[in-house]
C-alpha cells in the first residue's frame, strides 16, 4: 500500500502562485502513476493533472493547461503541482492520488490511494 500526505495549500490572490506537495510512503518501490484531483462542495471530484511513473508522461485538464505543472522527485518520493496565474475558479480541496501500474489515467475511479486533501482558496 501507499500512504499519501499533501501540503502547500492556502489562501492566495488571483494571479498568484502556490506549490502543492504530495509525499508518498509505504510500498513506493513499485511503479505507480500519480495525479492531482480537486473538489468543491456539491460537485464531483475532478481531474487536474496526472504523471506517469517515469515522469515522462503527463496530462492536464484543459482548464489548467499552461498554468499548472505536475512533476515528481523520486529521491524524495514526492509529487508536486506548481500552480501559477491562479483564478478564483481554482478554489477547491486538492487531493493527490496514486495507482500501481504503468498508466496514468484521468478517471478518479482508476486510483486506489488518496491523500487527505489540502484547501486552496483564490480570492478575487
Amino acid at each position: 500500500q501507499v500512504q499519501l500526505v499533501e501540503s502547500g495549500g492556502g489562501l492566495v490572490q488571483a494571479g498568484g502562485s502556490l506549490r502543492l506537495s504530495c509525499t508518498a510512503s509505504g510500498r513506493t518501490y513499485s511503479a505507480y502513476g500519480m495525479g492531482w484531483f480537486r473538489q468543491v462542495p456539491g460537485k464531483e471530484r475532478e481531474f487536474v493533472a496526472v504523471i506517469s511513473w517515469s515522469g515522462g508522461g503527463t496530462d492536464y485538464a484543459d482548464s489548467v493547461k499552461g498554468r499548472f505543472t505536475i512533476s515528481r522527485d523520486y529521491a524524495k518520493n514526492t509529487m508536486y503541482l506548481q500552480m501559477n496565474s491562479l483564478k478564483p475558479e481554482d478554489t477547491a480541496v486538492y487531493y493527490c492520488a496514486a495507482r500501481y501500474g504503468s498508466s496514468w489515467p484521468r478517471s478518479k475511479n482508476e486510483y486506489d490511494y488518496w491523500g487527505q486533501g489540502t484547501q486552496v482558496t483564490v480570492s478575487s
